[in-house]
Parts: structure tokens; C-alpha cells; sequence
């Protein structure tokens, strides 16, 4: 059991740097084959298999002139609800 909450904490950390670097690479000044990137990507990999069913159940939020992604939250609430069934 505690190798499965484990996994789950590791997975909720690796969403939440996928968000952090997602932010960095919109925002910064990064080329294409700057480390940060490439990091970015391989989590995006990991991650975006799993927000894709999300993101098409979940719309977007309008917020100023784009759209605020909330599948990500949505991932972490559900991982943390079944980690504390679980653990």
C-alpha cells in the first residue's frame, strides 16, 4: 500500500511541475532546444494522457482574454481523494 500512495504523490508532483515549467515556457523567452523545454515536453508525455479525458469533460475558464485550463486541479483533487481512500 504505502508503494501506491507513493506513486500517487510522485504523479501529483510531476503534474505540478508540468504546470510550474508549462508557465515558465509560455512566459519566458526559451528556444526550441532550451533544457527547460525539453523537460517540459517529457512531462507533458507523462501527464497529458491523462488530462485529455479530462479536458473534454472540463471546459475552460474565461479568464481576461484566454481560457484557464482546470484539468490539472481536477487530476490532483481526484488523485488526493483517492489517495486518502486508500492510504
Amino acid at each position: 500500500m504505502d508503494l501506491i500512495c507513493n506513486l500517487i504523490t510522485l504523479y501529483i508532483l510531476v503534474v505540478l511541475g508540468r504546470i510550474i515549467l508549462q508557465i515558465a515556457v509560455q512566459f519566458g523567452r526559451l528556444g526550441f532546444d532550451h533544457p527547460v523545454r525539453k523537460v517540459e515536453q517529457a512531462l507533458g508525455k507523462v501527464v497529458d494522457p491523462v488530462l485529455s479525458p479530462i479536458r473534454s469533460i472540463v471546459p475552460g475558464l474565461p479568464a481576461g482574454g484566454m481560457q484557464l485550463d482546470l484539468s490539472p486541479l481536477v487530476l490532483i483533487l481526484g488523485l488526493r481523494i483517492l489517495q486518502s481512500i486508500i492510504c
